[in-house]
């Protein structure tokens, strides 16, 4: 796609586009009057960024809403183009059997000319070039022409806006890099590019260091302020940026403090690393790529970096999104570091490989993606890679039915998410075993607990606590450290391996110990759910598991412990919904045993108990199902009628607690007057009455 220069030079000859703003053709310097039909305009900018050719059927779908006569419509648009656009010896609308294209070759268009720029590397351009290219940004993609009841149309013109924009904020970037300090245009540039991402570290950065080289400190502190209120609303981590701006401030006066190579990169460089706390560094972190749109879903294949003679792969709407909102749940999840949407956009604009983009944002996983439609189906498929080995520890396809395309979609993305988290937290776990203990940061140490922690056995939930305890005193603002050791005072007092009272205290005061620490860490309030449950407290209790999942919707071991407390005195149907979501979540959870357990207790509730029985099976098949779940078998089999099935099960219980009986079991729960009766019936029937 090659355009005149002219364009960038604002002194278009002959004939030239403007897209970028309302959509506007000028030849020979004035303005062409266009039809005011807002689907011609609409059918002209589709048809000037199609990679290709374009059916007729695609486009009647793309622009009209079941009309009487959409071919008609399209044919009197086409003829309204053709006689702004033909020329005597040259016809720029072509059509070739049921296609239709538009040629531009030789007419100057600003959109052509930015996504040239992007497609050679927007780094690599000159100061006098980024200017002119910013200058062609006056407005939004086509602004002003979103089409009521097109939602294709609408769909590709959001996924061209966000396109542009990313391409403006680069540019605006460069452009801040390139400038001398005290140019006058600097405040402009800078206020855009925040405008733009207002998420993006690395322009919060380069404000603040513009303002401090000026001396303006104070300005620095109340931006500081505000933008980590922003950050806060959306549960996004402004910490690098906070310990980056300390880092500057530290390192030179105020009045020569400048934008340096480690924080804000030179114009050949494509990324800006920020530097990370002590313990932020010994985070895991992860970036997701923006997903790929290998076929178009509802909308036609191509982008805005394409022209005439491109084709393959693009981004769009629904990729974008997709990827958006994995990259959203995932840092509300609050496991580990998430490299924000405008750092790694940007970095795909350039066309950088996952692992290399991975090592420029100096981060332990990388996430990618395509998006295709094929036969009737949607499938989204994913990679984690490990980018310093990589390796790819994590690949899976996810198919639905498109009955739904954004339900779908965000089906799709829980189990994304779900899966991603998991699997960062079993590499995690198993790299920390392979390290000497003396060896392990706080990071490391908690993970080492996790492992330990989900063998369910007295001993190694002592060494949980012993790795938790670790964790704490390397940084004693780990917030999900806190929650662990909470969770193994909640096992000594569930599982009547230390004393009831004092155990249960302990997992209240360390699950305060979290909320102190992060009160929007879906993990804190977990643990505090779980220790007002302990504590007899079951409205306060769901009131905190509830706050956990609001602020994670992604939290799976929060819908669990919703589960497990609906499934003894609360809505019965309530905890097999809870139970079932969080196994959608983490079908491979090491607390699946819980998950299935919960169900079958709900089951019990509802009177189901040939349900519970299988239920209850299921989780006692589970290789780390301890003492309880196997309990909670043989009395679900037993008010079944499997009396043999149950007696195995109570007798494997009586090797290693030879005196265990209905007391104990109930003892354990908070079950309501009746489910108590239902249990103590199912006891009698097995000998443990």
């Amino acid at each position: 796609m090659e355009s005149a220069r002219s364009s960038l030079d604002g002194a278009a000859a002959g004939l030239s586009v403007r897209l970028l703003g309302p959509l506007t053709v000028i030849r020979d310097g004035a303005t062409v009057q266009l039809p005011a039909s807002r689907k011609l305009r609409a059918l002209f900018a589709y048809l000037a960024l199609a990679p290709h050719a374009v059916g007729r059927s695609r486009l009647c779908e793309l622009l009209w809403d079941v009309p009487n006569d959409p071919r008609g419509e399209l044919r009197w648009c086409l003829s309204k183009l053709r006689g702004i656009f033909d020329e005597p010896d040259r016809h720029r609308i072509e059509t070739s059997g049921d296609t239709v294209a538009l040629d531009l070759n030789g007419v100057s268009v600003d959109a052509f000319d930015v996504a040239s720029a992007a497609a050679g590397g927007i780094e690599t351009l000159d100061l006098e070039r980024l200017q002119a290219l910013s200058r062609l940004f006056v407005g939004d993609f086509l602004d002003g022409l979103e089409i009521d009841r097109s939602p294709h149309f609408n769909s590709w013109l959001i996924a061209q806006r966000r396109r542009f924009s990313a391409w403006h904020a680069a540019i605006l970037e460069h452009l801040v890099l390139k400038l001398p300090a005290d140019a006058d245009e600097m405040s402009a540039h800078l206020e855009k590019w925040l405008e733009l991402n207002p998420f993006d570290e690395r322009a919060h950065l380069a404000l603040l260091t513009s303002l401090a080289r000026r001396g303006q400190i104070a300005a620095c502190e109340d931006h500081l302020a505000s933008a980590a209120q922003l950050f806060a609303s959306e549960d996004l981590d402004f910490g690098p940026v906070r310990e980056a701006w300390r880092t500057i401030r530290s390192e030179r006066p105020a009045a020569t403090l400048r934008a340096q190579p480690a924080l804000l990169p030179a114009a050949a460089q494509t990324s800006i690393v920020l530097p990370h706390s002590d313990t932020a560094t010994s985070k895991a972190s992860l970036a997701v790529m923006p997903f790929v749109e290998e076929a178009a879903i509802g909308g036609p294949r191509g982008g805005p970096s394409c022209g005439p003679s491109c084709g393959g792969p693009f981004r769009g709407g629904l990729a974008d999104g997709l990827t958006h909102d994995i990259i959203t749940r995932l840092a509300k999840l609050r496991d580990f570091f998430v490299i924000a949407r405008g750092s790694v956009f940007a970095l795909a604009e350039k066309n950088i490989a996952p692992e290399d983009a991975g090592r420029r944002l100096n981060v332990d996983y990388v996430a990618t993606g395509t998006v295709r439609s094929q036969a009737g189906r949607v499938a989204v498929s994913v990679e984690l890679v490990e980018v310093r080995t990589a390796r790819i520890v994590w690949a899976e396809t996810f198919e639905r039915r498109p009955d739904d395309i954004f339900a779908v979609l965000d089906d799709i993305g829980d189990s994304i998410v779900s899966s991603i988290s998991a699997e960062i937290e079993m590499v995690e776990r198993n790299r920390a075993m392979l390290k000497a203990p003396s060896s392990l940061n706080a990071w490391e140490a908690y993970h080492r607990g996790l492992w330990h922690m989900y063998r369910f056995t007295r001993t190694e939930n002592e060494q949980a606590r012993h790795f938790f305890d670790m964790a704490l005193k390397l940084d004693p603002t780990f917030a999900r450290a806190y929650a662990g050791l909470s969770f193994t005072h909640w096992q000594n007092a569930f599982q009547r391996w230390g004393d009831r009272d004092q155990e249960s205290a302990l997992a209240f005061e360390t699950a305060g110990q979290s909320l102190l620490v992060d009160d929007h860490n879906p993990a804190a309030h977990w643990a505090m759910g779980r220790a007002l449950w302990l504590r007899g407290e079951q409205d306060g209790s769901l009131i905190e598991l509830e706050r956990a999942v609001d602020l994670s919707p992604n939290f799976a071991l929060g819908h669990y412990a919703l589960s497990f407390v609906h499934s003894q005195s609360g809505d019965p149907n309530a905890a097999i919904g809870s139970s079932d979501h969080s196994r959608h979540l983490s079908p491979f959870d090491p607390l699946l045993f819980g998950m299935l357990g919960a169900r079958a207790m709900a089951h019990v509730r509802l009177g189901q108990f040939d349900e519970a029985a299988e239920w209850a099976l299921k989780a006692a098949a589970r290789p780390n199902a301890h003492a309880i779940i196997l309990a909670i078998a043989a009395h679900c089999l037993a008010l079944a009628g499997r009396l043999d099935e149950a007696r195995t099960f109570a007798a494997t219980i009586r090797k290693t607690l030879p005196n265990y009986c209905a007391d104990d079991f109930i003892g354990t729960f908070r079950f309501e007057p009746d489910a108590a009766a239902l249990f103590r019936q199912g006891a009698r029937r097995i000998g443990l009455g």
